[in-house]
């Protein structure tokens, strides 16, 4: 078990090495969520997540048993970059596994904050099976979340949250292997013995859930998730412990939600947060969290280090959830002023259109006609009705087996 004690230790080490983040009141979260919603952002921390508390800690505190090879670790991405950063900062080697899927963002972080990276494994798990076969070399395994220093690092955030917010009901935290939930949640009950501790999983990976409900570490089937710094397949040893008696309860969030938090925060809020970092507001939409309207609630946003692409691909597909984008197809007839005409109808629906490509050689399509896909920025879905109906009314009609559009 790790103690409260030893949690004080570490934020000792600890100050003036990390960021203290900020923790600051949402009033839009705190609407959408009926009681005060505060969020505690270690997106913005040295190397974008939490995880530099607990590999600067573990390393200073064992630099007299850290051979001349250095350090080994394996992560996903946000572990790799902190203990490659606290290795280079105390003038040590790194050696980084990362699965064969983490993001090019991260691997290139992750080098170029001094560490070497070696991409093996299809899972967390695989990685750090490669990572302690190199320990045998002489390098120092440093271990993700199960590990009592890398714990008590962790659990630096939740003294800053009781410093801040010594009155706070709930701290909802995101949950993989265990360590940030078990960190935050001793630190947060020495303080504040009745306070609800709330693990956030993604429902592609509920690990922590199934551990919890079954009473023993088991492994669970993991799918691809945009939550991919928590898709860890069985809880820490140390962490579950801890998390068992600690945690009230446990919560799935699901990709759309995942997604949709994401463009909330970066969009109402201007944060950006990686699939991870965003799933205790993906809980808080979706209505999973709950508290009395005087309560308050602070929410871990773990990280915010989302690869370019995905973020792409994360944003497009929420604004088509939320009514946002709007993609169809119409067929016209192959001459001059065609195009522009139906161009017109979508200005005056006051509709913006984002990507437009004209197929005059697709199967099966006649030679006097093209087809035309768009994809149009809109404001809801209430704003797409009024864009069909003024597409219908101009005698166009959709693909999908309503006719071909005149014009």
């Amino acid at each position: 078990m790790i103690s409260p004690a030893e949690i004080r230790k570490a934020a000792g080490i600890l100050k003036g090495r990390v960021i203290r983040t900020p923790l600051v009141y949402s009033p839009t979260f705190s609407r959408l969520a009926g009681f005060e919603v505060y969020l505690k952002l270690e997106n913005l921390q040295v190397t974008g997540s939490f995880k530099i508390r607990g590999a600067t800690y573990k390393i200073l505190t064992e630099l007299d048993r850290i051979g001349k090879g250095g350090v080994v670790a394996a992560s996903a991405g946000n572990h790799a970059q902190g203990v490659a950063l606290a290795a280079s900062r105390a003038g040590l080697a790194s050696t980084i596994v990362m699965p064969e899927w983490a993001s090019i963002s991260k691997q290139e972080a992750t080098r170029g904050y001094g560490g070497k990276v070696i991409l093996e494994g299809l899972s967390v798990a695989d990685s750090i099976k490669r990572a302690l076969e190199l320990a045998k070399d002489g390098k120092t395994f440093i271990h993700p979340y199960d590990d009592p220093s890398i714990i008590a690092g962790q659990g630096s955030i939740g003294l800053e949250i009781m410093e801040e917010l010594p009155d706070v009901d709930l701290i909802a935290v995101p949950v993989g292997g265990g360590g940030l939930a078990a960190g935050i949640s001793v630190a947060a009950r020495a303080g504040r013995p009745g306070i609800r501790i709330v693990g956030v999983q993604a429902q592609s990976c509920p690990s922590a859930l199934r551990a919890v409900e079954t009473g023993e570490r088991i492994t669970v089937e993991a799918h691809r998730s945009i939550a991919d710094g928590i898709t860890v397949r069985q809880i820490g040893c140390i962490p579950f412990s801890i998390v068992r008696k600690e945690v009230e309860q446990i919560v799935l969030a699901s990709e759309d939600r995942i997604a949709e938090a994401v463009i909330m925060l970066l969009e109402r809020k201007k944060i950006l947060a990686e699939g991870a970092g965003a799933v205790c507001v993906a809980a808080l939409l979706s209505g999973t969290i709950k508290a009395p309207p005087e309560a308050k609630a602070v929410l871990v946003i773990s990280g915010g280090n989302i690869d370019i692409s995905l973020l792409d691909r994360v944003i497009r597909k929420g604004l088509s959830r939320n009514g946002r984008i709007m993609r169809f197809s119409v067929r016209l007839d192959d001459m001059p002023g065609t195009l522009a005409k139906l161009l017109g109808v979508i200005a005056g629906a006051k509709a913006n259109v984002l990507q437009i490509y004209h197929n005059r050689g697709g199967a099966g399509m006649p030679i006097d006609q093209s087809l035309v896909e768009l994809e149009i920025e809109t404001r809801n879905f209430e704003h797409i009705g009024e864009i069909e109906a003024a597409l219908d009314q101009a005698g166009y009609h959709l693909e999908g087996g309503r006719g071909k559009a005149e014009g």
